[in-house]
């Protein structure tokens, strides 16, 4: 595999704390999808990992995004009805609070700034918010 991204050394550390084992398979799905730093439908991870591996299942495949979800390694959204995933935000280095701008056709992604959560804290009182979801989609430059 080629030169480590401190993405994937993060997400291995966290797997085997979780008690995963390595394999080639699970060190190049991540390696694609830190590449990529977009989201991607599974069955489009599952086209590129199949040829790479061949036999490699789409369940597996599958339930390895599910599972590195879960361990917030990756980040999930339903993009034109279908679950799409992307590496966290975090593991590329951005670590302060933020939402999205998701392309729609391409799946990339724009870090925004704003956090409208703000506006709502106010009509909020007394209420203790645990946590929230904001995206804005749409096309990017290169799709319109």
């Amino acid at each position: 595999m080629e030169k480590q991204i401190p993405a994937i050394e993060h997400a291995w550390h966290i797997l085997k704390e979780k008690g995963y084992k390595y394999t080639k398979k699970r060190e190049a799905l991540l390696f694609y999808l830190a590449q990529k730093n977009r989201y991607l439908p599974a069955r489009k991870v599952y086209d590129e990992m199949s040829e790479q591996f061949p036999g490699y299942s789409y369940d597996t495949i599958y339930r390895n995004l599910h599972d590195f979800s879960d361990l917030g390694i990756l980040e999930k959204t339903d993009l034109n009805g279908e679950m799409q995933f992307r590496f966290h935000c975090q593991h590329h280095g951005i670590g302060e609070h933020h939402h999205h701008f998701i392309c729609s056709v391409c799946g990339k992604t724009k870090e925004l700034d704003a956090c409208p959560m703000d506006i709502f804290e106010e009509q909020l009182a007394g209420c203790k918010i645990e946590g929230h979801r904001f995206e804005i989609y749409g096309r990017c430059e290169e799709c319109q």
